[in-house]
């Protein structure tokens, strides 16, 4: 892991890594934090590769390692909750394990059209160096 740590942190090119790695769960998670009604409440394990590449540079790959529950809220909402550890395997670097997790909601608006949100994180595993938070909140229009 000393490629992506220099003296204050982590390096310029391994945070534009996790960056990219965040933004691909964000948008790897959007249509299923969509779904209002749980058609299962209950725990769920959930396991996930987000492999990032700018043009053809192929820059890595973050695996979740999670386990969750989901159930619904009342007739129109569904929610979740994972956690667990992520395997960051930035391209020609050691992986890295490091904590992680999410929470999210699904709102039907209409038969139509979906509400959702999302917050993140993944962790460093050092103390000394801050976690990546992240958000996320969208609609969605069914046809």
């Amino acid at each position: 892991m000393s490629s992506l740590l220099s003296s204050v942190g982590l390096t310029p090119q391994a945070n534009k890594l996790l960056n990219k790695m965040i933004k691909s769960v964000f948008a790897a998670t959007a249509a299923l934090s969509v779904s209002a009604g749980a058609a299962f409440a209950g725990p769920y394990v959930n396991v996930e590769a987000n492999s990032g590449w700018t043009g053809s540079d192929y820059s890595g790959t973050a695996t979740d390692l999670h386990i969750g529950y989901e159930g619904a809220l009342g007739e129109s909402a569904s929610y979740y909750v994972q956690g667990g550890a992520t395997v960051v395997s930035p391209d020609g670097a050691e992986s890295e394990t490091v904590p992680s997790g999410k929470a999210g909601l699904g709102l039907a608006l209409t038969d139509s059209l979906g509400a959702y949100g999302e917050i993140s994180f993944v962790g460093s595993g050092d103390s000394d160096i801050d976690r990546g938070y992240g958000s996320k909140l969208g609609l969605k229009y069914s046809f």
